[in-house]
């Protein structure tokens, strides 16, 4: 085993595993901002644009359990190519659709060919990075994503320029079928599949690691409400300030590229000083973040609470992939993390409604607050928890 862990190099997953996640992640991003306008083209109203904008979200959850059965099926690199064709194709139905139906259907496989994408290089690299490089392996897959949320919507915005917006469906249809080809093109040996799991029911192996999953299964729930909470938050308090939308813009933008370059420090950090040393103070730092938008009421205060969160969440880049890796069972690897993905999943379609909820109720500060409360909750629970199950 020693003479495996010394022979691995990140290297070697750069073309089979981060090169097409970034591809992925490109054109899904790229997407995103677009799919409202789009509805409403087709004759829907504000709400209901939103709720096909959410649609991608849905379809991840639904397909957070049938994915288990499909990748021990064909294997994490055939799961990945089928993966990122379905999701080329199901976008040509938006390409083509003439209703929002159509649309919606496009938008909704999408996001069911994610989360299959998404489990099954987890499970992957879960089960072939030696643990002391596992949250560096991890820390620079969420650096591609952070990369791909980034080119996409730059690049999606200069293919609107030129062609119109239904070019960047196919702008998306073109960077899935490139994520699917260089799979296709990587040699057998470089992503061998891992061994298989031993058939156990998804809901016995959720009951059999309850402990695990409600203590830092929900830890890590947090850290991920609290990372979609940052992203609505900002632009909602720039508004509650009155802040020009194009200096929000900027001062996001440059909080965003603060956090894409700290990606790969952050599991530096993680694997030489453990998890505990970035789990809890990035949840902490992120609290008490949210805790002071309610002394923010300028250009300058906005500024620094958007490096303060940024410097938060990239002290923590991976850590829920970490998190998850670290817990699951030999024997029930995809099983756990496909309930562990589904729980996050879910505090992140979550957190919009509920941030609204407290928003009509108490007021943007108190929601803030709220959130806060949250991180503060996930600290708590990481620092206590992380070395109960000899997570170092």
């Amino acid at each position: 085993m020693a003479k495996v862990e010394n022979q691995f190099r990140l290297r070697h997953l750069l073309y089979p595993v981060f090169l097409p996640s970034f591809l992925f992640s490109v054109g899904e991003s790229g997407l995103i901002p677009i799919i409202p306008a789009s509805a409403e083209a087709m004759g829907a109203d504000i709400p209901t644009a939103g709720i096909i904008a959410g649609l991608g979200v849905l379809g991840t959850l639904l397909a957070d359990i049938p994915a288990v059965k499909l990748i021990n099926r064909l294997g994490e690199r055939r799961a990945m190519i089928y993966a990122a064709l379905a999701g080329g194709v199901s976008i040509l139905l938006a390409v083509f659709a003439i209703n929002i139906f159509m649309l919606s259907a496009g938008i909704l496989i999408s996001g069911a060919c994610m989360s299959v994408f998404g489990l099954a290089r987890h499970g992957f690299l879960t089960e072939t990075v030696p643990l002391e490089r596992r949250a560096r392996a991890l820390a620079f897959l969420g650096g591609t994503f952070r990369g791909g949320g980034f080119v996409g919507p730059l690049l999606g915005s200069v293919v609107i320029h030129l062609w119109g917006i239904q070019s960047v469906y196919l702008m998306t249809v073109v960077f899935a079928l490139l994520a699917a080809l260089v799979l296709i093109t990587t040699k057998p040996e470089a992503m061998r599949n891992t061994p298989p799991n031993k058939g156990h029911k998804l809901w016995h192996i959720a009951k059999r690691e309850r402990v695990k999953l409600r203590t830092l299964g929900l830890s890590a729930t947090a850290l991920s409400i609290s990372r979609t909470a940052r992203t609505i938050g900002l632009p909602l308090w720039a508004l509650y300030i009155h802040l020009p939308v194009s200096t929000a813009a900027l001062y996001i933008g440059i909080a965003g590229a603060l956090d894409f370059a700290l990606f790969y420090t952050s599991g530096q950090v993680i694997d030489r000083f453990g998890r505990k040393w970035a789990a809890a103070p990035t949840l902490f730092g992120m609290a008490l973040s949210f805790f002071a938008f309610n002394l923010v009421h300028d250009a300058t205060g906005f500024f620094i609470i958007a490096l303060a969160l940024s410097l938060s969440n990239a002290l923590g880049s991976g850590l829920v992939m970490v998190i998850g890796a670290d817990l699951a069972p030999k024997d029930a690897r995809n099983e756990f993390l496909a309930f562990f993905r589904l729980m996050n999943d879910s505090g992140q379609a979550a957190t919009a409604p509920a941030m609204s909820l407290l928003t009509v109720i108490f007021g943007l500060p108190l929601a803030m607050a709220g959130i806060g409360l949250v991180a503060l909750g996930g600290a708590l629970g990481m620092w206590r928890h992380i070395s109960r199950f000899e997570i170092t």
